[in-house]
């Protein structure tokens, strides 16, 4: 597994500030309350008694300092005023306290959270099997998500890839999986097992952007099914080629929405209702049951039969084909939701 694989499944959990510049401040403020004990023990040195020589030197005070604040001391050299003794009881000892926490805080952020985040990056690997990757996370895709989960896609098995923790945090609170990462790149697609996913979303906002994930994409899970939406038209022929399975161009859609109020105040609507959980009337696609097949596409009892998926040629319901279905076919309908 490479360095740079295991990075990316800290996901988004991971801080802003690096781990060197972490550890720089905690020596830093070390280095400045040490700087600070040395001074006042050097402007009271007349308070410490030195029971070796009975003189108290810089280096007297410096070694002084160095172990009173770091252990309990060894009674060479020790605070004989009141003074003194009362600013090693209410100071020396809470920085003490505080140099352990630092000490400690350090380790955590080398050792015991790399552990940790390490961890939890291998028990999501494994649990990634079948889900959904969704790359970007703007407006078309933020809704793409939340139709899936409102049609009954459990939230933990969307893999959310985007370079905005704003919109990162908007996908965590749903429910999914997150990863603050660059998705044209192979590693960050492994890292999400994109091999295993069932069904990969792309919207990344720029055309040229999105087909590149999808070349990736394709190259790292020739089966997994992509979806793709792109803003250009000029674009939909490069995105098929790139492998995309489905192109979508929100623009062209809207349009074709607005064009048919020409003809009618309610297509719009129905439409609507046919792409949306929330309708009245719902556009399914599923496979032929076993009582279904030799019977025509018309007698289905679930719904209104539009076409079937035969080898990947669609028959719509006036085609001599739906007569008879047949093991393998797929089925579009109109089916009620309420």
């Amino acid at each position: 597994m490479a360095p740079e694989y295991e990075e990316l499944l800290t996901l988004r959990r991971k801080s802003r500030i690096t781990g060197w510049f972490g550890l720089g401040w905690r020596i830093a403020a070390v280095i400045a309350l040490i700087g600070i004990l040395i001074l006042f023990h050097w402007l009271e040195r007349g308070g410490l008694k030195d029971t070796h020589d009975g003189h108290v030197s810089f280096l007297d005070v410096i070694y002084f300092t160095m172990i009173s604040a770091t252990t309990t001391g060894y009674g060479d050299i020790v605070p004989v005023t009141e003074k003194t003794r009362m600013f090693d009881a209410l100071v020396v000892t809470p920085i003490r306290i505080l140099f352990l926490l630092v000490f400690i805080g350090s380790a955590y952020l080398f050792v015991a959270r790399r552990t940790w985040e390490k961890f939890i990056m291998r028990r999501i690997q494994r649990s990634l099997r079948d889900h959904i990757v969704v790359v970007g996370y703007g407006t078309k895709n933020s809704r793409a998500v939340q139709e899936m989960i409102e049609l009954g896609a459990e939230p933990d098995t969307i893999v959310v890839i985007d370079n905005n923790e704003d919109r990162l945090q908007v996908a965590k609170a749903v429910g999914c999986t997150v990863l603050k990462a660059d998705a044209t790149r192979d590693a960050t697609l492994r890292a999400v097992h994109v091999d295993r996913a069932k069904l990969v979303i792309i919207s990344a906002g720029r055309d040229d952007t999105s087909i590149l994930i999808c070349l990736t994409t394709r190259h790292l899970a020739p089966n997994v099914h992509i979806s793709l939406a792109v803003n250009q038209q000029d674009n939909e022929i490069p995105a098929r080629r790139a492998g995309a399975d489905v192109v979508v161009n929100p623009l062209d859609f809207a349009g074709l929405l607005l064009a048919t109020t020409h003809s009618g105040h309610h297509i719009a609507d129905y439409l609507a209702d046919l792409a949306t959980k929330g309708g009245r009337v719902q556009l399914v696609e599923r496979g032929v049951a076993p009582e279904e097949i030799g019977t025509p596409l018309k007698d289905i009892t679930d719904g209104l039969g539009l076409r079937i998926i035969r080898d990947g040629t669609p028959y719509g319901f006036w085609r001599p084909q739906v007569q008879n279905l047949e093991q393998g076919d797929i089925i579009m309908a109109i089916v009620p939701t309420v």
